[in-house]
């Protein structure tokens, strides 16, 4: 049975005070609580003008005092910028405040710009190159087969190390480690199903998983009617183009975008998006979804739906959960 999950990144537009979209992480946290989600995650991104997420696991301890059932994790780590220890005792932590209920994501991507990455390992480079031992370490750690330095407080339960990517690497670094694989489909929707195919068939059994399992991260914005759908889908390609355009330009709202046209350039960005990306009312988002899951062979979604407006965000929660029959499942 697939399993539905969360991914919420701490959005804020139109200049909205980092604590208020800090709050409405939080809020979102409760209602996917409520509705039978999964997992929830949250992401790590540096000197954003649109996403405050800077810290995880800061994040993930705030949400778990306002919870009581949903696994919560990070969407993930950048491993590369801190010491496999650091982070293993960071997530050590978490799993005594929260017994079984702690994921660690953890990816190469620098999370920002390469001057960000310097600034965040500083005074040494950060070592993306380091990454699959890093992993392999942090793993050890985790587990306990790595027993110096002890880890201390030692993790409560199980906490699954997830790796999370995009490409041909990480899918066989997942494979050879034994973990679950997450991939990110909101980053590149180019990526097929070779992907996971490449994971599945290189995959060896390990100490923290006997068998793989493929999670697709992708965009899922269910909505009351068509046209409520319609205008959020224009509205959100269009902040989207707008960031990977390198963020100059400040976001629209859903009501100025309904006149806007795009450029070529956004028109190309949306038309990769649009590839992956669901939309509509919750049995157009349903079918959509479901044809990814049987397209890619996943275990499991993670929904991002980071619109402009928090209200719209978290309707479009409730209404995918619906879609699915969470709530009644949980």
């Amino acid at each position: 049975m697939v399993q539905f999950s969360l991914l919420d990144q701490s959005v804020r537009f139109a200049d909205v005070p980092a604590a208020t979209a800090l709050s409405g992480t939080l809020e979102a946290a409760r209602l996917a609580d409520r509705l039978g989600y999964h997992r929830l995650w949250v992401s790590e991104h540096h000197a954003s003008r649109f996403l405050c997420g800077s810290a995880p696991e800061i994040l993930i301890a705030a949400m778990g005092a306002h919870t009581s059932r949903i696994r919560l994790g990070s969407g993930g780590v950048m491993l590369p910028h801190y010491s496999a220890y650091k982070v293993a005792e960071q997530f050590a932590v978490l799993s005594n405040l929260y017994p079984d209920r702690i994921d660690l994501g953890v990816g190469r991507a620098p999370g920002g710009e390469m001057r960000v990455a310097a600034a965040l390992s500083a005074p040494h480079p950060p070592s993306f190159r380091d990454f699959p031992q890093q992993v392999a370490d942090l793993v050890g750690y985790m587990t306990g087969d790595l027993a110096e330095p002890r880890l201390s407080p030692e993790p409560a339960g199980e906490v699954p190390v997830w790796i999370l990517g995009t490409s041909p690497d990480s899918a066989v670094l997942a494979a050879q480690l034994g973990l679950p694989y997450a991939l990110a489909l909101f980053i590149n929707p180019q990526a097929t199903p070779g992907l996971t195919e490449l994971y599945r068939h290189n995959f060896r059994p390990s100490a923290m998983l006997d068998k793989p399992h493929v999670m697709l991260a992708t965009t899922a914005f269910a909505c009351d009617d068509a046209d409520q759908a319609d205008l959020l889908r224009k509205n959100y390609f269009l902040n989207i183009a707008r960031l990977l355009g390198g963020g100059l330009q400040p976001a629209v709202s859903p009501e100025e975008s309904r006149d806007m046209g795009f450029t070529e350039r956004e028109a190309m960005i949306i038309g990769a998006q649009a590839r992956i990306a669901a939309f509509g009312t919750p049995d157009v988002v349903r079918d959509k979804v479901g044809a990814l899951v049987e397209a890619f062979g996943a275990d499991e979604v993670m929904i991002s739906c980071n619109a402009y407006h928090h209200a719209d965000r978290m309707r479009a929660i409730e209404l995918f959960a619906r879609s699915f029959e969470m709530a009644e499942a949980a």
